[in-house]
């Protein structure tokens, strides 16, 4: 028995946002925001996921949006790789929702809260512990909410979750563990049959029950991560080698200072501009000649021939 991965935008869809699911919804979110306690009795799923979608569905930002029983509406997100400006994005799609929600004759009073709930398979905020972290607009000096708590964003850091099977104890725990490792599971464990629940969105997962053309769109978003991630930890090994060069070079430079005035005095400000021009094997170079220099002449005169040299070739 196999399950697909909860953390693919099409997998979260039709776990999550099917016709049908609605009772997975209420548990999942009143775990998430309201810490296991019963607050969501019913909602709407706006925009259901059906099976005829599997070859016309766009990949979508908002993975999951529904209006819950107090009419406030909560859009779910599931982000696998960090990209650039993602939190602007988050704030953007909660603020357009947000701002499109009167129609024509309707006032100001009509406008109802808005919950972003975002869950994320990376570390999004470095100088936060917690799993779960929720933001309000708040005074900056005083720390008080503002009047209308209108907007509100929380979020899921998954990397945090630490916790083994044996060690769940809370609905946020089994949810969490569910949304982590179900795509790893080999069978319905006890521990998440205890929640009616879970124990549906696990049959909802299992690989048996999709058609191949599901199968297809998973597969084919599978291999979508592996290549985003492969990219992103690409640009992370270049630019740690780019960031290793530079330093390279800047103690280069600092040390051919440090010996230039040791030998000659101050090094004048035209010679230091010309001496960050130079690679870091041209700096090597450079700083075995020093010692044959006998005034700042020499050195003036080694960065001429070099320079050209690089025009001639």
């Amino acid at each position: 028995m196999r399950f697909i991965n909860p953390k693919l935008d099409y997998a979260f869809k039709k776990i999550f946002g099917s016709d049908g699911s609605q009772d997975i919804l209420i548990s999942f979110l009143n775990a998430i925001i309201y810490e296991g306690k019963n607050k969501i009795k019913s909602l709407e799923i706006i925009d259901p996921y059906s099976p005829g979608q599997v070859q016309i569905l766009k990949d979508s930002f908002l993975d999951v949006r529904a209006v819950l029983d107090n009419k406030s509406t909560v859009i779910i997100e599931m982000q696998v790789a960090n990209v650039a400006g993602f939190g602007n994005r988050v704030v953007y799609n909660a603020a357009k929702i947000y701002s499109n929600q009167l129609k024509s004759g309707e006032d100001y009073p009509e406008i109802r809260p808005i919950i972003a709930l975002t869950i994320v398979d990376f570390l999004m905020f470095q100088k936060n512990d917690k799993l779960i972290t929720n933001f309000v607009l708040k005074e900056k000096s005083k720390n008080f909410e503002y009047t209308q708590e209108q907007m509100g964003f929380v979020f899921v850091e998954l990397p945090r979750f630490k916790k083994n099977l044996s060690e769940l104890e809370t609905l946020t725990d089994k949810w969490i563990y569910f949304i982590k490792e179900a795509a790893i599971l080999e069978e319905i464990p006890t521990s998440l049959k205890e929640v009616p629940e879970i124990e549906k969105a696990l049959n909802i997962a299992k690989h048996a029950n999709l058609t191949p053309q599901e199968l297809d769109k998973l597969h084919g978003q599978e291999t979508l991560l592996r290549d985003r991630r492969g990219q992103i930890t690409f640009a992370k090994q270049e630019g740690e080698k780019e960031g290793e060069e530079k330093g390279r070079i800047k103690e280069a430079i600092a040390l051919i200072t440090r010996l230039l005035k040791k030998r000659f005095g101050e090094v004048p400000e035209n010679l230091k501009n010309q001496l960050s021009d130079l690679s870091l094997s041209e700096l090597e170079n450079l700083s075995e000649e020093i010692f044959d220099f006998t005034t700042f002449d020499d050195l003036s005169n080694w960065l001429s021939k070099k320079q050209r040299s690089i025009i001639d070739n």
